[in-house]
């Protein structure tokens, strides 16, 4: 998606959310639609990043954040979407609050003055996640028109990824004292990279809790006062874990009803160096588990190099060539799975 089209989205948002409302009251709110498109793009290249070499990858047409329009599904896959979707945007608007790029945001010193620990008061300035967490809610949120399962797992999911920025964010000091001696510290709360919190959801991600729908408790969830039903409905005790409903489909198969690509043509990593054990053995997870065949293609590659700095000021590079192995997953003509292929 590209940026011209999350703000699109955002700016549809704001509508759909206040149409009743002032057009005054809109206009304030489209202040953030550039940053809440912005996180959600962050938040989708995390998603394609932490996917890449796994037989899900995160495709475009995963990327809808609503049930409202067409059903969905409401597997595990989906609720990192939404999870790490409305990180992104909370942690998007929590780094351009404490920036100043708002007139009615910035860092949160409410803390500052008093004692955090031993040898140390908060000061300084903290990252405002308070206010991040309410703009990410209020649009995020939004989306979701639905009343059904689907639509409550989706809001608590968005939850899980307001209350994993939170849940990693890192304590931050400075020493004061006599020749640094470091008396006394002050410090403040600072957002971690977003890295981390991609690796972070990925991990709640290989946890996520299946659940088993109580109708009681989904039909209370239905209703217009209980809108905040997903902690109620769900397990009060895994607010912050990620949850789905349905298992997952074989991604390994082409399938277009359910929008599953399959992992043929898709590439993967061969005696690589500088790429961890689980990256190393995508070949075999892509690939061979699939009933797939291994296909190394010789492939010319371009990159800057030799590459001087010239006063003043630019930098020149020539344009090297390298002939590289790459390794794709191909149908092979006698294996059961091509077989079964051409049979379908």
């Amino acid at each position: 998606m590209g940026d011209l089209f999350m703000l699109r989205v955002a700016v549809g948002i704001c509508y759909a959310t206040f149409s009743a409302l002032p057009f005054s009251l809109c206009q304030a709110y489209l202040t953030y639609t550039t940053s809440v498109a912005l996180g959600a793009q962050s938040g989708i290249e995390e998603c394609k990043f932490q996917f890449a070499w796994e037989r899900w990858n995160c495709p475009e047409n995963a990327l809808q954040l609503s049930t409202h329009n067409r059903l969905r599904s409401a597997t595990r896959e989906t609720s990192f979407i939404h999870a790490i979707s409305s990180a992104g945007v909370m942690y998007t608007i929590t780094k351009n609050c404490s920036m100043g790029d708002f007139e009615n945001c910035g860092c949160d010193e409410s803390k500052n003055g008093k004692t955090g620990g031993h040898g140390w008061i908060w000061g300084g300035c903290s990252d405002n996640v308070e206010f991040g967490e309410r703009i990410s809610k209020l649009f995020v949120d939004s989306l979701e028109k639905g009343k059904d399962a689907r639509a409550l797992m989706n809001l608590h999911n968005n939850r899980a990824g307001r209350l994993a920025v939170r849940a990693i964010m890192k304590r931050t000091c400075k020493c004061h004292g006599i020749s640094g001696s470091c008396s006394i510290q002050t410090c403040w709360l600072q957002l971690a990279d977003f890295r981390e919190m991609g690796d972070y959801l990925k991990a709640k991600y290989d946890r996520a809790l299946k659940i088993e729908m109580d109708k009681r408790q989904l039909r209370a969830g239905n209703s217009a006062e209980g809108r905040w039903a997903p902690t109620e409905a769900f397990l009060p005790s895994a607010e912050a874990e990620l949850i789905f409903l349905e298992e997952s489909p074989d991604y390994c198969t082409r399938n277009s009803s359910l929008g599953v690509h399959g992992t043929e043509g898709r590439e993967c990593l061969q005696n690589s160096h500088n790429t961890s054990r689980w990256e190393q053995r995508s070949c075999g997870r892509l690939c061979t588990e699939c009933g797939l065949q291994v296909e190394e293609r010789r492939t010319e590659a371009i990159s800057s190099c030799n590459c001087k700095f010239q006063w003043c000021c630019t930098v020149r590079c020539d344009q090297c060539r390298q002939v590289v192995n790459k390794y794709y997953c191909s149908s092979s003509p006698g294996s059961a799975w091509s077989r079964g292929k051409a049979s379908a």
